[in-house]
């Protein structure tokens, strides 16, 4: 079934200007010389035009609403370890460095629906077979989008593969979990028609390691799409400089770096994928807000529900700060409270583009 790709106003066409990725020495914000008004545009390399809604009382939300809780019932967890107040995985402890407690699942339901806006009622941009029969679910999390893949094509045995086992006990009957590290050889038989993986930006030393795995293991014809985060953030002016939100995105850079899985790859997986053997690889970006400052009427939904995301998000990744850069659990609760500030704050004009990149394995590959 091929999917229809996102309306212009939340993708983005890449022209041929390409700008230099950011680092935590040289990097500051996007600087577009306006200060007042900015023209609903395109993203050409991570930078975005986006117009600002300057009404203060942000009346313009009324009729959006936030994101009910989503827990379903889920399976008993084997094993864990607890550290500052949160759960986290057992089995290859400390190979994923954000929590998997109910209130992380929580937040991991909820993202995937902002996700699914975000994407126009899609789970997916990859052109795949009509009927799908293998579907692999790398990272799945709380398995919502498998279990989501699974019950809207029902020709596919989906399977989801995760560290922990948070996923629901009951699932549709062509969808199963397993623990498992993507970064181990894998062992499957059988061949996919498509490899998903989301948000994977935080769980892998090798990445590109893992999508030459994808590629082995896709049927000839199949595709491997990854959506992921482009760190640090950017803003359309200069609101997002010396604010304690710009110092938490150079912080976790530096701490994931330090823990040997840094959040600045996204911008490979598209050559990547091109020197392992993909064809046909696309990529497409998305602008996800901070918050509700876009006048348009979709960004400003979707700034709605990642606002909420990142909110809860700030607390799920203290694990890199205390483990990266050795901060006390007091001293990240200390500096989270201005984070917090600035992204409720609408005249932080601040984004994350999120890259979707997707591409097919040749049909007379082994």
């Amino acid at each position: 079934m091929a999917s229809r790709s996102p309306r212009s106003e939340a993708s983005v066409a890449a022209d041929t200007a390409a700008n230099p990725a950011l680092t935590p020495d040289d990097a500051t914000p996007h600087q577009t010389g306006h200060e007042d008004e900015y023209d609903v545009g395109e993203i050409s390399d991570g930078e975005a035009h986006i117009s600002v809604d300057s009404n203060d009382d942000d009346s313009a939300v009324g009729d959006l609403s936030l994101p009910r809780s989503t827990t379903s019932v889920r399976s008993s967890v084997y094993d864990y370890i607890e550290e500052n107040g949160r759960r986290y995985h057992r089995y290859k402890e400390g190979s994923y460095v954000m929590p998997n407690d109910e209130r992380e699942q929580e937040r991991l339901d909820m993202q995937h629906h902002l996700w699914y806006m975000a994407l126009y009622d899609q789970l997916f941009l990859s052109p795949i077979v009509e009927n799908p029969q293998n579907v692999l679910d790398i990272g799945t999390g709380t398995g919502i989008w498998a279990i989501d893949f699974a019950t809207r094509f029902p020709s596919a045995q989906v399977i989801g593969t995760d560290l922990s086992p948070i996923q629901p006990e009951y699932v549709p009957p062509n969808c199963q979990f397993e623990v498992e590290d993507s970064e181990d050889e894998w062992t499957y038989s059988q061949r996919f028609d498509l490899i998903h993986g989301r948000l994977m930006i935080s769980c892998f030393k090798d990445p590109k390691a893992v999508l030459t795995q994808a590629f082995k293991h896709l049927a000839p014809g199949g595709y491997l799409e990854m959506q992921d985060a482009d760190f640090p953030m950017k803003a359309v002016d200069t609101t997002l400089a010396g604010t304690a939100l710009w110092d938490w995105n150079m912080y976790i850079v530096e701490g994931a770096a330090k823990a040997g899985r840094p959040w600045t790859n996204v911008k490979k997986y598209k050559p990547w994928m091109e020197e392992i053997g993909f064809v046909d690889v696309e990529e497409q970006l998305l602008t996800f807000p901070i918050n509700t400052w876009p006048r348009d009427p979709h960004l400003k939904k979707v700034g709605l529900w990642f606002q909420h995301d990142l909110l809860e998000g700030l607390n799920s990744t203290r694990a890199i700060l205390t483990r990266g850069l050795s901060w006390s659990n007091e001293q990240v609760e200390v500096f989270l409270v201005n984070v917090r500030k600035d992204i409720n704050n609408r005249n932080v004009h601040a984004y994350v583009v999120m890259h979707v990149v997707y591409g097919r394995k040749p049909p007379l590959a082994s």
